[in-house]
């Protein structure tokens, strides 16, 4: 938001300085100048520049480090990533919400202000009668002391003071309506009403009140000008003004023009020297328009750049083979886990991934890998494809433009890999399925918070340094650890330095179901669990404890050796699970074929 305002703000001073270039032309082009200040507010840059991202090729989305800090900063009026600081306890912070209330009071304030002003005008408009004057609007007569208006945004109806022909000569009268009937030609209630909206919103920032009286003044002096222009007499249109501040009080409402507002001396002297802006000519109609179209064109430039700045490196060589019965199944002949050898796993420009299923590359490219960064617990439940997908294996090994990494080329690049040899088309769909909601239990949250240190951030395809003598092995922060000391006895199960939506999705993964965070409890801790597993759990069996695997699943209510996860949970976390409903995303084949081989 701090970014939007700043922004905002040079832009208004832009528009300013702009008003100061076309002070001798006419009022209409620099109301024209303010207006657009005023609806910056209204439009992010993030807006255009998010358009212009489309313009990029989906593949292309993804986040590099060659983007330059700045350009972010710009880009991203509305920031939502803050440093990591670990908080010293889980409570929350009500300075946003502090904040949030202040400005909530501030809107509140003037929508009650503008309320009571548009009582007044629709008490006038019930009270008044039609009157016989030929005019393009309906012209009413209302009683009491208001000045002559237009009310109504799109159906307008000018609004006069009931006896006002007997108080202005007939040639005043007809300069008062020709002046407003300008405002009912320019719809300026139209643009005030959005005006006052901006201030409703940006009530604390001084720019919004400064546009908003320069608005009116170049509003009151473009129909000064066109009552000039069609022909009336300086002299008389002068006394007609005067003679309704004299009599008449000013409208309530910006959004209701009448004829009396800004400064009444300059007008004055303006309409009795006949003092008239000059039209534009050719080459400040050019100007004009080439900074109206830079305006817009420069953030949708900016948003292809930046995507562009951001486009996934490609690959030089892509070398996909089919395995036969002889090949080394998931390791492949670089050996290794996860379809590399230790070698190729720690290159930034070579992927190797052993013979695997073609839904194994899918649930890589778009689940632990999807936007360039590694997570071990982001899992995405794949849909449809033919059963070759499951039974068929197969190699890619592939080189690499520049050095982009392997959290890059298992994700977005691979992803395109499929797209192009593959022919695999996606797509992602949200649906309604039962969930687990986290919530607090009523003995309390009880996780320590995470203490630093403790462990330490994973880099996939980065080993950390080897423990000293003595010294154990490093631990990972916001990863599930889960084993069993011996053949049936009770999981145990830690996640550390995690944060409650991190310790949601790792219960998801052991369980019949996802979990979802309902705790609103920041900050990030240590959690500790020792459970049996039971039906619920039924997804722990495919892990691997030291002694082979942890625990054959029971179908009893109390699983034999210990508590199940829900009681543990409750227990030794403060926490609960209950049964919901809620989103989860799924990733849906459409269409995939045999690549060619090479």
């Amino acid at each position: 938001m701090i970014n939007h305002l700043w922004q905002s703000t040079v832009f208004a001073a832009a528009a300013g300085l702009l008003t100061l270039v076309f002070r001798k032309n006419r009022a209409q082009v620099r109301y024209w100048l303010w207006l657009s200040a005023s609806l910056k507010f209204l439009a992010p840059l993030s807006l255009l520049i998010g358009l212009g991202g489309h313009w990029t090729a989906p593949a292309a989305k993804m986040a590099m480090p060659t983007v330059s800090m700045a350009i972010e900063q710009v880009t991203e009026p509305f920031p939502d990533t803050v440093a990591f600081t670990p908080p010293a306890s889980h409570r929350r912070d009500w300075m946003p919400v502090a904040m949030l209330a202040v400005w909530a009071c501030g809107v509140a304030a003037i929508a009650t202000l503008r309320f009571r002003g548009w009582l007044r005008i629709r008490a006038a408009v019930r009270a008044s009668a039609p009157m016989d004057i030929p005019a393009p609007v309906e012209i009413r007569s209302a009683p009491g002391l208001l000045e002559p208006g237009v009310v109504g945004l799109f159906r307008s109806v000018l609004l006069v003071p009931e006896g006002i022909a007997g108080r202005l000569t007939p040639r005043q009268l007809e300069a008062v309506l020709a002046h407003e009937l300008c405002h009912i030609r320019r719809q300026d209630n139209l643009t005030a009403a959005i005006h006052m909206a901006v201030e409703a919103l940006f009530w604390f920032h001084p720019v919004v009140w400064w546009i908003g009286a320069r608005l009116v003044e170049e509003r009151e002096r473009a129909c000064d000008e066109a009552v000039l222009s069609a022909g009336g007499e300086p002299h008389i249109y002068a006394e007609a003004i005067l003679n309704v501040c004299k009599l008449y009080v000013e409208s309530p409402l910006a959004c209701v023009s009448g004829v009396t507002g800004a400064d009444l001396k300059k007008r004055i002297e303006a309409i009795m020297t006949n003092r008239m802006g000059v039209r534009l000519n050719f080459a400040k109609k050019i100007a004009l328009g080439a900074v109206g179209i830079s305006v817009v064109a420069m953030p949708l430039f900016v948003g292809v750049m930046k995507l562009r700045a951001q486009a996934t490196p490609k690959f030089e060589v892509v070398s996909i083979r089919q395995c036969t019965g002889g090949d080394s199944g998931g390791r492949g002949k670089g050996g290794g886990r996860n379809g590399g050898g230790g070698g190729s796993m720690l290159s930034p420009d070579r992927l190797t991934l052993g013979c695997q299923p073609v839904r194994s590359f899918i649930r890589m490219a778009y689940g632990e890998f999807a936007d360039g960064h590694f997570n071990a617990m982001r899992r995405v439940p794949i849909e449809g494809g033919p059963a070759w997908i499951d039974s068929d294996r197969f190699q890619i090994t592939a080189k690499a433009e520049g050095t982009p990494g392997q959290n890059v080329m298992r994700g977005p690049m691979l992803a395109a890999v499929l797209g192009e040899r593959f022919q695999l088309k996606v797509r992602h769909d949200i649906r309604e399925v039962p969930v687990y909601a986290l919530t607090v239990a009523k003995n309390g949250f009880k996780p320590q918070p995470y203490q630093e240190g403790s462990c330490v951030a994973f880099e996939f395809g980065k080993l950390p340094e080897p423990p000293g003598p003595g010294q154990k092995p490093p631990v990972f922060c916001a990863l599930r650890r889960l084993y069993a000391p011996v053949q049936g006895a009770p999981v145990k199960w830690d996640v550390l330095g995690a944060s409650l939506d991190e310790l949601a999705t790792a219960l998801g993964i052991d369980l019949d179901r996802i979990v979802i965070n309902k705790t609103d409890i920041a900050g990030r801790f240590d959690f500790h669990m020792e459970f049996s597993p039971d039906e619920a759990t039924a997804g722990i069996n495919s892990m691997r404890g030291p002694d082979g695997p942890v625990v054959t699943a029971g179908s009893a209510a109390d699983p034999p050796g210990g508590v199940s996860i829900f009681t543990s949970i409750q227990q030794q976390l403060g926490l609960k699970l209950e049964s919901s409903k809620g989103p989860r995303e799924f990733l849906v084949i459409d269409r995939v074929e045999r690549p060619a081989e090479n």
